[in-house]
């Protein structure tokens, strides 16, 4: 059978790629030379960074002779604009042609720019008649601003002199305009003044773009240690959940994937609150689909302090909205916990939290945290319950595409989530000690969703055997892979045809709807980790290749987007942590059963001997797995401390149960 369907969705893929303009880098990350980068044409490209006190996008440019020029667009989520609504992060604009002074022997420094990277940071080296200079622009960890390291090296045979302007370029921001009075915005030299460099020398400079109010005192930070730190931030990041598989570009976009979904997680006055960021200035806030649905369930896995108490603090902040009258959650808690957004109904908001609650619950393996959680995960199942049509399933005024799309009275999202928050919670419920009652229920109402799921839903669309996304709907839409992750495969065939046919699939993932020409990553990301969950490792990993190649190495790098052609493919930061999870829960097959249990259904491609997913910090724990065939079965070894855990080989597809301990 999985024969067929892969010839079946081979013939109709339209997924060819352009020319790669970046390749893997020996020492991690992703580089290119100049010629490759721009084919004798000027090249563009943006991408967003953070750290607990800022978020940038840098908008980058650089033409066929390498000139660069720059666009800094830097927003401070903590300083907040009068209008204190979901887009309020002051923001920025820092162009190069702008910044502080900088001259080499009395002239505009007027370097060419050879080769580029990206792996944490942006850079690249320019070239002049007698000087290399290496740029290299990040966020501080730590402090509201982003930092332009300069490492100037004399090549020519005589000293030559830097001059760095010693003032401030400053923009003052009026105090109407802001919650908290005026502020300040500047770009700065550090260190300042006139530097002779002896051939063959290498001096240190760097521009730093920063704001404050009129409370706070100006930012002067060291750069090296700076930049020192954002490489400790990553290397920490490195070091857990290690992905080791044959295909270095899926390991890469899993390593960056890792880094952009822990660094978006901001230090507001409500806590630390992950933030999904894009042109949008969705800062300082939280979502019931980007964080409690998306992200949040995965930050168990990676181990990153910050991540995980973003994430449950965004739990604890929904808490404090559930009622005894059960009006709807906020789609969004804004403004660092001041204010709420909810304009676009219900969107299925109570099963999205129902459902990253209870596996982030779970995985963190933590009985306090899922006391803590239970109050929420309850009040949201019966939120839901008292959704339910008389058809079964679970109505939701829209979706998490807020009516840019149809959604129906009754969509495949909300149930589908909803079915899959029940088994979780029936798990959490026994770790709880809850009455067998709430088990039963709970388990009970999971049954019986799912029959009506495929009853109102299941339908023949477009030719395929899947489902229609809502009632009446007959053409198809991308979230029809939603089910597959939620373990509903009896009519996963289909789908999957569906799914990689040309009225969906394109060389940028899947379009959100046949017939459009809009695509969110995010369903793409769904629908990779649900070919996986549903048993087709060979398939799932040709279009997981394709994708991360993509995001790799095409027009527009490094990391998982939002859409297009909305908010020019921003680096929403909760897509990363999808991709992530198409690893740990699609390609390893990870589905927490209890605080210290899990259920593992790995899908080893044919062409890999094996993988490893190593210090995953999950259920409380550091603990590695490693897949391995062996003969015409699978392996599973599971080692904590270096000693053997689990270890039992059984036929490929079958799940193995495992306490850790």
């Amino acid at each position: 059978m999985f024969g067929s369907l892969i010839a079946a969705v081979t013939l109709t893929q339209r997924d060819s790629l352009v020319a790669n303009r970046w390749q893997l880098a020996a020492g991690g990350g992703i580089r290119s030379q100049l010629k490759t980068l721009t084919r004798g044409a000027a090249h563009s490209d943006h991408i967003e960074m953070a750290g607990r006190s800022v978020n940038a996008i840098i908008r980058w440019s650089v033409d066929a002779d390498g000139r660069v020029s720059l666009g800094r667009l830097v927003r401070w989520p903590m300083i907040r604009e009068k209008k204190d609504d979901t887009h309020a992060a002051l923001s920025y604009q820092f162009d190069s042609a702008n910044d502080p002074k900088i001259l080499i022997d009395g002239e505009s420094v007027n370097g060419r720019a050879t080769q580029f990277a990206i792996n944490g940071s942006l850079s690249w080296v320019e070239k002049g008649s007698r000087y290399e200079i290496e740029k290299t622009i990040f966020p501080s960890t730590s402090l509201p601003c982003i930092v332009e390291r300069w490492q100037i090296k004399n090549t020519g045979r005589k000293p030559i002199r830097i001059e760095t302007a010693t003032a401030r370029v400053v923009k003052q921001i009026a105090a109407e305009k802001l919650l908290s009075g005026s502020a300040t915005v500047s770009s700065q030299c550090i260190p300042g003044g006139v530097v002779f460099l002896a051939p063959g020398a290498t001096a240190q400079i760097g521009i730093v773009f920063s704001a404050n109010t009129d409370s706070q005192p100006a930012v002067y930070p060291s750069v090296e240690p700076e930049f020192q730190a954002r490489r400790a931030f990553q290397a920490e990041l490195s070091n857990s959940l290690t992905l080791k598989t044959p295909d270095r570009a899926i390991n890469q976009l899993f390593e960056f994937s890792k880094l952009r979904a822990a660094e978006n997680v901001l230090a507001t006055r409500g806590g630390l609150m992950h933030a999904p960021g894009g042109f949008n200035r969705y800062l300082a806030a939280l979502w019931c689909n980007d964080q409690n649905e998306y992200v949040s369930p995965f930050f168990p896995f990676l181990g990153d302090a910050g991540g995980n108490e973003s994430a449950r603090n965004a739990y604890q902040w929904y808490a404090s909205y559930i009622n005894p009258e059960y009006r709807r959650l906020p789609s969004s808690i804004i403004a660092e916990g001041r204010s709420t957004w909810q304009g676009a109904g219900d969107r299925g908001d109570a099963a999205m939290t129902a459902y990253g609650a209870s596996r982030w619950a779970l995985s963190t393996g933590n009985l306090e945290y899922a006391r803590e959680a239970w109050p929420l995960i309850e009040w949201c199942l019966e939120y839901c319950e008292r959704k339910k049509t008389s058809d079964g399933v679970i109505a939701s005024d829209s979706d998490e595409l807020e009516g840019r799309f149809s959604s129906g009275k009754t969509n495949l999202a909300t149930s589908s989530l909803t079915y899959d928050a029940l088994i979780s919670a029936a798990y959490l419920a026994e770790e709880l000690q809850k009455p067998d009652s709430v088990v039963d229920t709970y388990r009970r109402r999971a049954t019986a969703l799912r029959s009506a799921i495929d009853k109102v839903f299941g339908a023949r669309v477009e030719g395929f055997d899947t489902y229609r996304y809502h009632e009446g709907l007959t053409s198809l839409r991308s979230w029809i892979c939603i089910p597959l992750v939620m373990d509903l495969h009896d009519r996963a065939e289909g789908t999957i045809k569906a799914l990689f046919s040309p009225q969906l699939w394109t060389k940028d993932g899947l379009l959100t709807a046949a017939g459009s020409t809009t695509y969110w990553d995010r369903s793409t990301l769904y629908a990779l980790r649900g070919v996986f969950r549903s048993g087709h490792p060979d398939l799932a990993l040709d279009y997981m290749k394709k994708y991360s190649e993509r995001r790799l190495f095409g027009d527009h790098v490094p990391y998982c987007q939002e859409a297009y052609p909305e908010q020019n493919q921003s680096h929403l930061s909760a897509e990363s942590g999808l991709y992530c999870r198409i690893v740990t829960e699609g390609l390893v097959g990870i589905r927490p059963t209890g605080l210290s249990r899990l259920s593992i259904t790995p899908q080893l491609p044919s062409s890999w001997k094996g993988f490893e997913l190593r210090n995953i910090r999950a259920f409380a724990r550091t603990w590695d797995c490693l897949v391995a065939r062996k003969g015409s079965g699978v392996e599973v070894k599971i080692l904590i401390g270096g000693k053997v855990c689990y270890q039992a080989t059984k036929p490929a597809g079958e799940q193995h149960e495992i306490e850790l301990r």
